[in-house]
């Protein structure tokens, strides 16, 4: 896999070279194919002017990140996403648009979005047509006239979303098979998006890396029978002859793998949780009766985690999703989405379920990862208050807190040897379930190291300090050491990075890989 070097950004000349020796597909974009492409027509061939009396260079073409190299760009910091989509029935294309306002982090003569299964039909920025180009996963903008460092800066792109566009992921190596390949999910009557690990980009052009998380706004315009919804909060509804225009935003910044918006048949449940939080939830209409218990078990999940991890619900408002069809339970922000016949029925596996999406609001949403590579800090967390949460409901069908921990032991030494360390995994598209196993074990392990108090404490502090951001592993040891006193840097390291399996603190009894 392409790694990164000494927090070195790669260019798009640079990043073809690095994506071929690490052996992932190459976009047809890094090999600049295509010829710059007019917003509108100027009768002029020749580079877009520029301004000023500095030397601006282009943003980089990636985010750097070590696991998926193609993900993400650089030279600007993404603040808001406004997106607009016009859905017609029995059709699988939308007029669409997305409004971006952004902040140069350098002085940029060109930048680029990741963009994929879209036809782009113009681009402006700062109200001035842009020359872009575009081919797989990228999207390369040049400005009338440069930006400066610091400069606050908007891009209009106008183009039309494909839901039949489902291309496979450039980490699918030759004979693999996508285990997400809808990522656009598509029933008769609307859709829903599924953007893990590095496919949101299909859904509008964005700086698709969690390291760069932005306020999300979605205006959906359907037939009047149908209804749209979306992360966040309700904004306005309005109906203009036999069409609705819903408007969701987020108040908070999100990372782009967990947006969501969805166009279906739908019954909405509302209530209260903690501290008056506006509870509402949105199911397919054929499940919404099969669906109250577990709509009815949401202000007690949150209770229970509010509680456990020391601090209130980080957003706005929080609900489920329930879909016809979803490829699985998915933390999206603000709004858990489920296949509502399966994930939403009344069963103690599927309370926990939920709960496992619930704390990923917090570990993996408010505090996203830096880098892939630290996604056990979202999984781990997730799966450890999943068995927590069990344990304390009585829910003994998978076993106790410590069957469930010996389980994710055992494969984690299993697994560890053939798909490598959670901070170093072999293959890109283990991200969303090589991690969770470790990460388990080593939260149990920290726990038993430093005591029950400290630990909630540890959990707290580290929430607190990078909510609204992007965390590292290395923030989360920085947070434990001077929490607790202690130096647990080896101990994690060993978890994430060691190429056998640690011991398990707390559990004598059980083996370490040899």
């Amino acid at each position: 896999m392409l790694r990164k070097t000494g927090g070195t950004k790669l260019s798009v000349t640079t990043l073809a070279a690095a994506l071929a020796v690490s052996g992932i597909c190459v976009p047809a974009l890094l090999q600049q194919p295509t010829a710059w492409a007019a917003s509108s027509s100027s009768g002029n061939d020749s580079a877009p002017a520029r301004g000023g009396d500095k030397t601006p260079a282009p943003g980089a073409a990636t985010a750097g990140d070590s696991l998926f190299g193609y993900l993400g760009n650089g030279g600007y910091d993404v603040g808001t996403y406004d997106v607009r989509y016009d859905y017609r029935a029995g059709r699988t294309t939308m007029e669409s648009s997305v409004e971006i306002m952004a902040t140069a982090t350098q002085d940029l003569s060109d930048l680029s979005l990741d963009s994929v299964g879209q036809q782009i039909t113009s681009v402006s920025v700062q109200g001035k047509a842009a020359r872009f180009r575009t081919a797989d996963e990228k999207l390369l903008i040049a400005p009338a006239h440069w930006l400066r460092k610091g400069q606050a800066f908007r891009i209009d792109i106008a183009f039309v979303a494909d839901r039949s566009a489902n291309p496979p992921s450039p980490a699918v190596l030759p004979g693999q098979e996508d285990i997400h390949a809808d990522h656009w999910n598509n029933f008769p009557d609307g859709f829903a998006l599924f953007g893990q690990p590095d496919r949101s980009h299909l859904f509008f052009p964005m700086n698709d890396h969690p390291s760069d998380k932005a306020r999300v706004t979605f205006r959906i315009t359907t037939p009047k029978a149908l209804q749209a919804v979306a992360g966040g909060t309700l904004k306005s509804r309005t109906t203009r002859g036999d069409r609705t225009t819903y408007v969701y935003s987020t108040r908070d910044p999100i990372p782009t793998d967990t947006v969501q918006a969805a166009v279906g048949h739908f019954m909405t449940a509302e209530g209260t949780g903690p501290h008056g939080l506006p509870i509402r939830s949105f199911v397919d209409t054929k499940d919404f009766a099969d669906a109250q218990v577990q709509l009815g078990r949401i202000a007690s999940q949150l209770d229970w985690v509010e509680k456990k991890i020391g601090a209130p619900f980080p957003f706005e408002t929080y609900g489920v999703l329930g879909v016809e069809s979803y490829p699985a339970a998915m933390e999206s922000a603000t709004l858990s989405t489920f296949t509502s016949s399966v994930g939403l029925t009344e069963g103690n596996d599927n309370d926990s379920t939920m709960v496992h999406e619930l704390v990923h609001q917090y570990f993996g949403d408010a505090v996203s990862v830096r880098t892939w590579n630290d996604m056990w800090l979202s999984e781990g967390h997730a799966s450890y208050y999943t068995f927590r949460y069990s344990a304390d409901r009585g829910y003994t069908g998978s076993g106790s807190f410590e069957d469930n921990v010996h389980r994710a032991y055992t494969y984690d030494q299993d697994a560890r040897p053939l798909d490598g360390p959670p901070g170093d995994l072999n293959d890109p598209l283990n991200v969303l379930g090589g991690t969770n196993a470790a990460g388990v074990v080593l939260l149990d392990g920290l726990d038993h190291m430093v005591g029950d108090a400290t630990f909630q404490k540890i959990e707290g502090t580290f929430f607190k300090k990078f909510r609204n951001k992007a965390a590292t592993t290395q923030d989360y040891i920085d947070v434990a050491n001077q929490v607790s006193g202690r130096d647990v840097t080896g101990y994690v390291n060993s978890w994430i990075y060691g190429r056998t399996t640690p011991s398990a603190v707390g559990h004598p009894d059980w083996s370490g890989t040899p």
